[in-house]
């Protein structure tokens, strides 16, 4: 029987606080077995930006990395934010690992063809590196890591931190029983996006289609379920989708689990 993994994905708005970066610190610590965190950065990087009079370029949600613009986000992701919470965890007995993909080739990825919108160096994964995780999580240490890959020619690629979260659950999965949590501003997915207790307790493919042909989900929820059933039909075991504070996997949207 495979140990259970748990993956944690947190965006940015909530490590760049303190008072919400310390109740993850203690949320996270508490979760027995094994686990692996996966974070954002990318208010901290607009405001650097600024600072350095760089200008912050978004379309449709997703940042533009030019040149400049890959210096500041190597900066805040795979230095400031990802050092502050390895920091953290030591202090709340977690052995945390700041990882970026680059190191040990943990997540090996491609730049973006330019189609519609040239991204600059943003990073679509190609290879997540499972067993050389998998070798660390089982001697008991907890990766942290940051939203940026490498194309192993030497080159640093920023990429979605909910994509890497995804693809290392999937890789991992071969290894581990993976719960992979996804946490943002709702409670859950919701049935009325103007109430926010109107959480769907439990969503199946067949739901979902359902719900988005009604036009009930829709917007940017629609590919992060995507992604979520990506994840449980490459093996991953359940998916939960939720706010920061209820990472216990006690509250939220429960996208699949096996029987």
């Amino acid at each position: 029987m495979k140990e259970k993994l748990t993956i944690i994905k947190v965006g940015g708005k909530i490590v760049e606080e303190e008072e919400t970066l310390q109740r993850l610190l203690t949320d996270f610590a508490a979760i027995p077995g094994k686990k692996l965190l996966v974070h954002g950065g990318g208010r901290s990087a607009t405001r650097l930006a600024a600072q350095l009079g760089i200008e912050s370029q978004m379309v449709n949600g997703r940042r533009i990395t030019d040149a400049d613009t890959l210096r500041v986000v190597t900066m805040v992701y795979g230095g400031l934010v990802n050092k502050n919470i390895v920091a953290g965890l030591q202090a709340h007995g977690v052995n945390a690992l700041g990882l970026t993909g680059a190191d040990m080739n943990v997540i090996r990825s491609h730049k973006r063809p330019v189609k519609d919108v040239d991204y600059g160096f943003v990073g679509d994964v190609d290879e997540v590196n499972a067993e050389f995780l998998g070798k660390l999580i089982s001697e008991g240490v907890v990766p942290v890591m940051a939203p940026l890959t490498h194309d192993k020619q030497g080159h640093l690629l920023n990429t979605n931190a909910d994509t890497i979260a995804g693809e290392t659950a999937k890789a991992l999965a071969r290894l581990f029983d993976v719960t992979l949590t996804f946490c943002f501003e709702k409670k859950g997915v919701l049935r009325d996006e103007n109430d926010d207790d109107s959480v769907i307790p439990h969503l199946t493919r067949t739901d979902f289609d359902t719900l988005v042909a009604d036009g009930i989900i829709q917007g940017g929820m629609i590919p992060k379920l995507e992604n979520s059933f990506q994840a449980i039909s490459a093996g991953v075991s359940r998916v939960i989708i939720t706010q920061a504070t209820a990472i216990d996997g006690t509250e939220g949207t429960i996208i699949a689990e096996k029987e």
